[in-house]
């Protein structure tokens, strides 16, 4: 039987299910029932993105499959077998889909099924940094659990986000090996078809950051292929339906990698036969041509940013550092060369093995840096990498920030004998590999001793309060240049941040001062200096030399952004912002939500809808993408009246903004507590009608303003 027979068997096979199982649905409950997926804006997104057509009923998906059947050609050429794989993806999503029906759960821990659209967009980030350089799908049964074990933790220790099919996962449950998006090791379930939800993570990433129009298969196909870097890792034995499958993933770019002894591997660098499992990392990366970047340092646990959302439990750790409860801080200070001493760890106070299991302890890190490049406004970019950087180490887990910070250390880290100076090696190593460009020299001290870090942090705090009133008066109008950030063009080809002191980009990433010590590092990276020299209108934040700008290194996409507008040339988004507002038009305010919040909005639209709207480089008068920080600007929206027309925020997202943003609505339209004006989830959803009656219950300053000028 030839690689062409087995394609064609497996997606007949997969077809006739699917007929079988669309006519029980209908039968069950009728043509008129609702089909869909949780916390998408894309119906069934593989179909959607292939056709162009969005299926939402039972009705809909029964025609579906006559154009599922139409791509089933069998002359026997490869372009019929990767259609035979398309539509043999398309049937699994409708298998899929079926199990949803009535709002049913039909997948539980560990396995998550269905990705959200959410999901997908903060992967955006990690995937344009490479801090994701690529995502696995591991398909079938290891030969054996350790090897199954092996495979995972390897892909995991290099940050390649892992998703699981069949029978690995209960390998890795056996192992107790722990799983989970926030270690990027992401069981999607037991059956074949299951995989389907990883490909759709794929063609959504080629919406929503690609702005590829739904239904253009070949650019949808050339999207996949040459920016979303993920293989597949099948085990034996393959039987026809997962080799119809596979030959899905080869048409999407996407090289499977195998142990099955058939002579079937006939496609060059697409299906490889790689009978020694311990080769499948280095077979998969040369396969996508993925490269690791290697960063040695000398700790005896696994460092990789897969570990970035590691939880420790309180049974689970050894020692904590709480800043809540006792005197912590991380600072970072600049000296002159001779003051520092190269790569100096220095440990003041007990070690952790000196202090007993479970304590809640006072410790504090000061490093300290000279480069003839480095410059004070680089400290407070080192510190902010602190966060992702400890916890890539894995067992540790890092929150906060200056002197409130909280650090937990797993058993197993001890156990493998983790010190506190191996948190000196992993800041060390990371400002030299990062910010070698500006860092000659780099010294850590470590204190571990109550009394002496109580003295510490009263100076910190001293450090810290003069770079807040420099930051404070650091507005647009304080500098005399602006900066690109084109990051996330790897997947978002004609999208251009402009980053000011007043809006960060919209990923919530990059400030004007990240970005100003990334110009420094690299002069022809991202971060471009964009002079603001010649203004043409202060209202709506046009200047010439923006346009230029954004015209330049959206390669002739844009021509015209606006900074301080949402209806005027508003600036583009890529897909992974943190918020998005939109107009809503009974009282002319602005509602904003953000990725955390899966509810609806009174626009009638969850964020991942709303975010449908824009995205991709493309600019959408009346939907913008934001960072959170930008929501408590005086440049939000200042065209349009500024701040003072946010009418509905998520409960959470107006409390984490709420003291800045009282503190702009009380600058600029003398109102207290602004933010208790806004409404939320708790005082209604949907309902324009609610809303409008809770504005008018608090005298909202919208109802006040002129309406917007469209």
């Amino acid at each position: 039987m030839t690689l062409f027979d087995r394609v064609f068997g497996g997606n007949d096979a997969v077809y006739g299910l699917t007929v079988a199982a669309v006519d029980n649905a209908i039968a069950q409950y009728g043509e008129a029932q609702a089909v869909s997926f949780p916390e998408t804006a894309y119906a069934l997104p593989c179909y959607y993105a292939v056709t162009g057509v969005k299926v939402t009923t039972l009705a809909e998906m029964k025609a579906a499959l006559d154009v599922i059947k139409s791509l089933m050609t069998r002359e026997n050429r490869l372009h019929d077998a990767f259609m035979s794989g398309v539509a043999t993806a398309l049937c699994a999503e409708f298998i899929e889909a079926l199990k949803y029906i009535g709002g049913a759960t039909p997948y539980e821990a560990p396995c998550y099924g269905h990705i959200s659209d959410a999901f997908v967009r903060n992967l955006g980030v990690p995937l344009v940094t490479g801090d994701i350089p690529g995502v696995a799908v591991i398909l079938g049964s290891a030969p054996t659990a350790d090897e199954a074990v092996e495979l995972v933790k390897s892909y995991q220790a290099q940050g390649i986000l892992v998703t699981l099919v069949g029978g690995v996962i209960d390998q890795l449950a056996e192992k107790n090996y722990k799983t989970g998006d926030n270690v990027r090791v992401v069981p999607l379930g037991k059956d074949v078809t299951s995989v389907i939800h990883v490909v759709s993570v794929a063609l959504r990433a080629a919406l929503i950051f690609g702005n590829i129009v739904p239904g253009d298969a070949g650019n949808l196909m050339k999207y996949t292929m040459e920016r979303v870097p993920a293989f597949v890792n099948a085990f034996k034995p393959l039987d026809d339906v997962i080799v119809a499958c596979g030959a899905g993933a080869i048409a999407l770019g996407f090289p499977v990698i195998s142990n099955e002894t058939e002579n079937m591997f006939k496609v060059p660098k697409s299906l490889i036969q790689q009978l020694d499992v311990s080769k499948w990392n280095a077979t998969s990366l040369e396969a996508r041509d993925i490269k690791i970047k290697i960063t040695k340092i000398d700790i005896p646990v696994s460092f990789a940013s897969a570990f970035e959302g590691e939880i420790i439990r309180r049974g689970d750790m050894q020692v904590e550092v709480d800043g809540s409860r006792v005197d912590c801080f991380e600072l970072v200070q600049t000296k002159e060369a001779n003051e520092v001493e190269d790569h100096k760890i220095t440990v003041i106070g007990p070690e952790i093995d000196e202090i007993p299991v479970g304590s809640k302890i006072s410790l504090s890190y000061t490093v300290e840096v000279a480069g003839k490049n480095m410059q004070p406004d680089f400290e407070s970019v080192m510190e902010r990498k602190f966060h992702s950087w400890l916890n890539c180490i894995e067992g540790v887990m890092h929150t906060g920030q200056r002197d409130m910070i909280r650090i937990r250390i797993n058993k197993a880290d001890f156990e493998a004998g983790f010190k506190f100076r191996h948190l000196g090696e992993v800041l060390y190593a990371k400002l030299k590999n990062e910010f070698e460009a500006v860092v000659d020299k780099c010294a850590v001290t470590i204190v571990v001793d109550a009394e002496k870090n109580k003295e510490l942090r009263a100076k910190a705090n001293e450090v810290f309060s003069k770079r807040d009133d420099r930051l404070k008066s650091m507005t647009d109008e304080s500098v005399d240049k602006y900066y690109t950030c084109i990051l996330c063009q790897a997947f978002s080809p004609s999208h251009v941040c402009i980053v000011t002191p007043e809006r960060l980009g919209l990923c919530g990433a990059v400030s004007w001062l990240d970005a100003k010590a990334t110009n420094e590092l690299d002069p022809t990276g991202p971060c471009q200096i964009v002079p603001k020299d010649r203004c043409i209108d202060e209202n709506v934040g046009r200047f010439e030399d923006v346009d230029e700008a954004v015209n330049k290194y959206s390669h002739g996409a844009l021509e015209h952004v606006t900074l301080y507008s949402l209806f005027q040339d508003p600036m583009t988004s890529c897909g992974c912002f943190e918020c998005i507002c939109g107009v809503e038009p009974c009282s002319m305010g602005v509602v904003i939500t953000c990725r955390e919040h899966a509810g609806v909005t009174p626009l009638g639209m969850s964020f991942s809808e709303m975010a449908s709207m824009t995205g991709g480089g493309v600019q959408t008068p009346g939907f913008m993408g934001h960072g959170k920080q930008f929501i408590s600007s005086k440049k939000f929206i200042k065209a349009e009246g500024g701040p003072g027309r946010i009418v509905w925020m998520p409960k959470e997202l107006k409390d984490q903004v709420r003291e800045r943003l009282d503190a702009t609505a009380k600058e600029l339209y003398g109102v207290d507590n602004f933010t208790d004006m806004i409404a939320d989830e708790t005082v209604c959803t949907d309902d324009p009608e609610q809303l409008m009656e809770f504005l008018g219950s608090v005298g909202h300053p919208v109802l006040s303003m002129e309406p917007f000028d469209m």
